[in-house]
């Protein structure tokens, strides 16, 4: 928990608030600038399980909220409100893309949040890591990534074919993401 002034912010209040401005959609986190409340004892781990106060959180829909007001600053991420901004801490990305249905000329990941994106030009695949241990990532948005997993990623190099500059990939909306780090 974090403090904010003289009240406590937990993770249920911060549900509500999430809950009020989800409607109709994500809220604008990217056009809140609130104070810097402190951190919060939240931990994204590299698997995609959120942790609260060393605990797993059970309520995926209280998870699924908290994804809609994450927020990337540089290498930093935050749960942020119109009236508070608490740090958390992730592994490696927010998100994981659980699937994705691979057609002729388009790319659509399912994130673990249930996020859909296609890929290309606003969303891009990206590969980090090297031959030996390759680590794929989408763009899911505002700098927020998902880690795609191992079965999804397969299922994309079964349908890759060489590109222009002889790496191996696949094409999403007319554009070519190589499947090689």
């Amino acid at each position: 928990m974090a403090e904010n002034s003289d009240k406590t912010v937990s993770a249920e209040g911060l549900a509500q608030i999430a809950s009020k401005a989800a409607k109709g959609g994500l809220p604008p986190v990217h056009l809140w600038n609130p104070p810097y409340c402190g951190e919060m004892d939240l931990v994204i781990r590299t698997d995609g399980t959120w942790i609260h106060d060393g605990t797993p959180i059970g309520r995926q829909a209280m998870v699924r909220l908290f994804s809609t007001i994450l927020k990337r600053e540089g290498d930093k991420f935050f749960l942020v409100t119109p009236v508070e901004k608490l740090g958390i801490t992730v592994e490696d990305a927010p998100f994981i893309a659980t699937d994705a249905d691979v057609d002729p000329d388009r790319i659509t990941f399912t994130t673990n949040m249930g996020d859909q994106v296609v890929a290309g030009p606003e969303h891009a695949i990206i590969m980090r890591g090297d031959v030996h241990e390759p680590r794929p990532y989408v763009h899911i948005r505002a700098g927020l990534e998902a880690l795609i997993d191992r079965k999804t990623f397969y299922r994309l190099a079964a349908a890759a074919d060489p590109g222009p500059d002889g790496r191996v990939g696949v094409t999403s909306q007319g554009a070519f993401f190589a499947l090689e780090p």
